[in-house]
């Protein structure tokens, strides 16, 4: 269980104010926190833990905690850190993403002991004369104070005006469900704090803003599919093995503390050592989160069979090829690359060996024998003649 200091400083970025998170903790009384997400991707990945893992140690150290999900704010569009409009997105779309959503973060998260609710159950109900009053709680000068705003301005880019009224959807969030504390990650900083002005404004109770740190993605730059550095919750126990693995070095303080639950006096102690058994112990920690122990060691086993000793990894998939068919396609059907414009990317960059040598060509037929995609995707070949 998270002591009352560790919540408001593990993997914490901001707490305003940080005066009456502390008063509100210390207070011995359960506060009232949320966690409120539009779930508009299909894959979460360690990034998206950290503010799930947050809302996890207020669970159990007794607090009450709240999930909301976006269903009216995701057919806005979070503006966010975009440099372009969100599309925006149906309700029913809405829904069928938060069942993709929960399966994965009920990795972190007892959703049996969480509270669910819709935010299209409010806001989908406020009259226009009720949105003109809410507005008026928010000045344009502070709207455009934003630095994502200021930069699309800079640039000639278009901001819509229902971009303006996000931070007023999610504030009048904290509005309806009258909470202690709203979490979020970094990025959500301004739309927090116009839910505390907005509860100062109809009379609620006083709330603090928690944020949680946003991190890097496995080579330093930010977290993404583009760059194909995102350790997702659902990689296989050895591919999120190695991912960890191939960690930037002056990452690996970050990811213990936002990724696992290795105190931080052990983790200081870690990294003063070898940074290779540093980084294999930060692998086993987050596997084991996802996976289980037996899971974790079997993947250490396999990456230093790989990598150590030069191997293959044991129960590599065997794959029946007709013969004459092109090796992209095979790529694809295997689940080694997610899509044909992906493999292409792979191929062009020297990320695809057949048989030890690499490929360079998206028109290679495949052969019989091992194919690997990047370090540690394996496959082999058989041919079949019909």
């Amino acid at each position: 269980m998270s002591s009352p200091s560790d919540l408001l400083t593990r993997a914490v970025e901001t707490v305003v104010p940080r005066d009456l998170a502390e008063k509100k903790l210390k207070s011995g009384k359960p506060i009232r926190i949320y966690l409120g997400i539009d779930p508009t991707g299909a894959k979460l990945h360690i990034g998206h833990s950290v503010p799930l893992r947050k809302l996890k140690a207020f669970q159990e150290a007794g607090h009450e905690v709240i999930f909301l999900i976006g269903s009216f704010t995701a057919t806005i569009g979070d503006p966010s850190g975009r440099d372009t409009l969100r599309e925006p997105l149906t309700l029913a779309k809405v829904e069928e993403n938060f069942q993709t959503y929960k399966k994965q973060a009920a990795k972190i998260l007892d959703f049996a002991k969480v509270k669910i609710v819709y935010n299209h159950e409010w806001l989908g109900k406020l009259r226009f004369d009720e949105i003109v009053a809410l507005a008026s709680n928010v000045t344009v000068q502070q709207m455009l104070d934003r630095e994502m705003f200021a930069r699309r301005i800079a640039e000639g880019k278009p901001i819509g005006v229902h971009e303006f009224l996000y931070p007023l959807m999610q504030g009048y969030d904290s509005v309806m469900l009258d909470v202690d504390c709203e979490l979020g990650g970094n990025d959500q900083l301004f739309n927090i704090l116009c839910g505390r002005t907005l509860q100062a404004a109809y009379g609620k109770r006083e709330k603090f803003a928690l944020t949680t740190r946003l991190i890097e993605g496995t080579d330093g730059r930010k977290m993404s599919k583009t760059y194909n550095n995102c350790v997702y919750l659902e990689d296989e126990p050895a591919d999120m093995f190695g991912k960890v693995m191939s960690v930037k070095d002056d990452l690996m303080e970050t990811y213990f503390e936002c990724c696992t639950d290795v105190p931080m006096g052990e983790v200081k102690k870690i990294l003063g050592g070898n940074p290779r058994d540093a980084k294999a112990r930060l692998a086993r920690e987050i596997v084991t989160l996802y996976h289980g122990k037996n899971a974790a060691t079997k993947a250490e086993e396999s990456f230093n069979r790989v990598f150590k000793d030069k191997g293959l990894p044991e129960d590599v998939p065997e794959v029946k090829v007709k013969n004459g068919t092109a090796l992209i396609d095979v790529l694809v059907s295997s689940k080694l690359v997610a899509s044909k414009s992906e493999a292409r990317r792979v191929i062009e960059q020297g990320g695809v060996k057949m048989n030890n040598k690499v490929i360079q060509s998206i028109e290679q037929g495949i052969e019989e024998g091992i194919v690997q995609v990047g370090k540690r995707k394996f496959i082999k070949i058989v041919l079949r003649i019909c």
